[in-house]
């Protein structure tokens, strides 16, 4: 999920290269069979542990999904790949298989640390690279890599025992109608951004899928206010406006759509959050007219 991922290094993790089963591994990282490599553990996700593997001629980046999620990795290694070759942002995959304990590997190119301090050049530039995803021209062969799911059961589990976000959900997406045939991120943030040498990549393309493109420039937006502060997510935001042709009140509605999920998913795990995070979502709400009255 959400909120502000950064790379850690805590102690090492029982993870075992040799023992991975690659199913498809490239020519230049076929080494990583035999040599001698370094892990070093980075933070893990809620979906999965990751780490960073350095040997002799490069350093990677392995996740593996030991707990509840199992995405479909093959599809996201193929995904990468299309999307790496055609000049998006992404980490370069090299290869992906399972481990001892059947749990799915893949293996990127290791690309810097997430994106920390932040200013008015990079979040145009975070802006930009976000709006080129969403351009994305889609072929037939991209169909069949990237999923197209329920947008309500995906982004919104269980939403249906808590009555009072439900009841607000569907007014608001009444009012507006969803679009599923762009490719989207579905995580958008800081934590989903690394840099390396003012080079910046998108990472975790977990949530990747069809989606409407509205959607994932609110969750992006809504998440820079709340962790990063308002000033700069109103720079992000206003970098989306002359990016796009979306109107300010599509955005809106989008918003309260983002809002309502992070409140969902804070009551059912509660979520990061720093000492003004719930003071920032609580402007939001008031600010915002498709909120205000039902919340």
């Amino acid at each position: 999920m959400s909120g502000e991922k950064k790379f850690h290094e805590r102690q090492e993790p029982t993870i075992n290269i040799l023992n991975i089963n690659w199913v498809e591994l490239e020519q230049d990282t076929l080494n990583l069979k035999t040599q001698a490599h370094k892990v070093i553990p980075l933070s893990p996700g809620l979906e999965a542990d990751v780490v960073k593997v350095e040997s002799g001629n490069g350093s990677y980046v392995l996740k593996i999904w030991n707990k509840s999620s199992k995405p479909h990795i093959e599809n996201q290694h193929k995904l990468l790949s299309e999307l790496y070759n055609r000049g998006i942002s992404v980490s370069k995959p090299y290869g992906w298989g399972v481990d001892a304990d059947n749990n799915q590997v893949l293996l990127t190119s290791y690309d810097g640390m997430p994106v920390s301090k932040i200013n008015k050049n990079k979040l145009k530039n975070l802006a930009r690279m976000l709006a080129e995803v969403h351009k994305f021209r889609l072929n037939d062969n991209d169909s069949l890599l990237i999923p197209r799911y329920d947008f309500i059961h995906y982004f919104f589990p269980s939403i249906e025992t808590h009555e009072d976000l439900n009841r607000t959900l569907m007014n608001v997406i009444n009012m507006t109608e969803l679009g599923q045939n762009s490719l989207i991120h579905g995580d958008y943030n800081l934590g989903n951004i690394v840099e390396e040498q003012e080079r910046y990549t998108i990472i975790d393309w977990t949530n990747g899928q069809l989606g409407d493109p509205r959607y994932d420039i609110a969750w992006s937006v809504f998440l820079m206010k709340i962790y990063a502060g308002e000033r700069n997510g109103e720079i992000y935001h206003s970098e989306f406006l002359g990016l796009t042709d979306y109107r300010a009140d599509d955005l809106r509605i989008f918003e309260a759509i983002a809002c309502l999920r992070w409140i969902l998913l804070n009551r059912i795990s509660s979520l990061p959050k720093g000492p003004s995070t719930m003071k920032r979502v609580k402007k939001i709400v008031q600010n915002n007219s498709y909120l205000k009255e039902h919340l």
